[in-house]
């Protein structure tokens, strides 16, 4: 149920607000309390097809924000190369950006398209991306020049 109320919230956000969610800048990542994705490794998703928690051990800074990884190859991995890596507008929702709106993300609502890194507000939302991912990506690649300062 709140799944659901969420997802009429971000329609009707999407309809009613449209000019306020354009002038609202957004930082390149999403980075609560410093953290990128909530503190999930980023690599991981690639090299082991799952989410997984990070470590402060295995730290890196990239783009304003502290990215955490399982293992230290994973964050040495994404020091040499982080756009091939980090997630699609800066790790906000794939659905929300979409929709020209910058959201949280859920780090475990997640997919890999075309080698690129997805990540949804919840598995609810998700579903509702993928009824069509690819005009999904062309609206979200649309308002994320947009949305981030």
């Amino acid at each position: 149920m709140r799944n659901l109320f969420v997802l009429i919230a971000l329609l009707a956000a999407t309809v009613a607000l449209p000019a306020f969610a354009q002038e609202q800048k957004v930082p390149l990542v999403d980075a609560s309390k410093g953290i990128a994705i909530k503190g999930y490794d980023t690599v991981a998703y690639f090299e082991q097809s799952k989410a997984v928690k990070g470590s402060p051990n295995f730290e890196h800074t990239w783009n304003g924000a502290k990215w955490l990884f399982a293992t230290a190859a994973h964050r040495d991995a994404f020091a040499k190369d982080p756009e091939r890596y980090a997630p699609q507008y800066g790790g906000f929702c794939a659905f929300g950006m979409s929709q020209g709106h910058a959201v949280p993300i859920d780090p475990e609502a997640w997919k890999i398209v075309d080698g690129k890194l997805y990540l949804n507000y919840d598995k609810a939302i998700q579903k509702e991306w993928f009824k069509d991912i690819p005009g999904h990506i062309n609206e979200a690649n649309e308002n994320w020049p947009k949305l981030h300062q």
